[in-house]
């Protein structure tokens, strides 16, 4: 890959991570676009920066988890139902659900749809995150089981669980936000102890500038989606969804 490549790989990625419009499709559909060949590397590319995105949160949010330690407990209740299942059933959702386009796109759709259904019949409260009590931290924890369906998007999922128990948008945002720490690290870990790589220098140096696009990218990303959703609905980003659905479609299948 050439370095405009990387660079757009890595900010298609910081900047989908961790809004809830799905960063497969971003990727799979700048990749069609770009005519890249799905290969072992660049998997291995776009596990690595994510890493980069995952960071940032690290960085962004690191002083409000080191203020608010019970933050940490209540994170890792709801990190447990996808790393159960992650653990167990690993190498059957990589099987079953891993490069399937279509289900991407199905996904995308249906997830835009629920997103704007979503709006209009759950009002979201006032609770914050230091509210929360454990059974409902762990309801989160169930939404984004439904994120190991790619195309769904973590980040989408998580929200919507967060405004299912009563979260306010902006805190619902940031415990999606900090629950991608424990469970995108540990996808990642997977994902790399299941890969056997062998980069040469060149490719080396393409994953460290790809990382370091997606962590300044990601850090923007966060912070203007955290000021965008003080004052709008999730309604324009499940738009969004259905017309990337609809563009992904035509890409993958009218377009050939």
């Amino acid at each position: 890959m050439n370095i405009v490549t990387i660079l757009i790989l890595s900010v298609v990625e910081g900047l989908t991570e961790f809004l809830p419009i799905s960063s497969t499709g971003h990727l799979i559909l700048t990749a069609k676009l770009m005519g890249l060949e799905q290969n072992s590397f660049l998997k291995s590319f776009e596990v690595i920066i994510q890493s980069g995105a995952i960071l940032a949160v690290v960085i962004l949010y690191f002083r409000y988890i080191i203020r608010n330690s019970a933050v940490i407990g209540k994170l890792l209740v709801a990190f447990v139902p996808s790393g159960i299942i992650g653990l167990i059933f690993y190498k059957v959702i990589r099987a079953v659900f891993f490069g399937n386009d279509a289900l991407v796109l199905w996904s995308l759709g249906i997830g835009g749809l629920i997103m704007i259904v979503y709006e209009k019949l759950f009002k979201p409260n006032n609770k914050t995150i230091e509210n929360l009590n454990y059974r409902k931290v762990f309801i989160i924890g169930l939404f984004q089981v439904l994120s190991m369906i790619p195309g769904v998007s973590r980040s989408a999922a998580t929200i919507l669980g967060g405004l299912s128990v009563g979260l306010s948008r902006q805190d619902a945002v940031k415990f999606s936000f900090l629950l991608a720490i424990p469970t995108m690290a540990a996808a990642s870990a997977l994902d790399i102890s299941a890969s056997a790589w062998q980069l040469n220098s060149a490719q080396q140096v393409q994953i460290v500038i790809g990382f370091i696009g997606s962590l300044i990218t990601a850090v923007m990303a966060v912070k203007i989606f955290i000021k965008y959703i003080k004052s709008n609905s999730f309604v324009v980003l499940g738009l969004y969804r259905l017309i990337l659905a609809m563009l992904l479609y035509a890409v993958l299948y009218r377009l050939k």
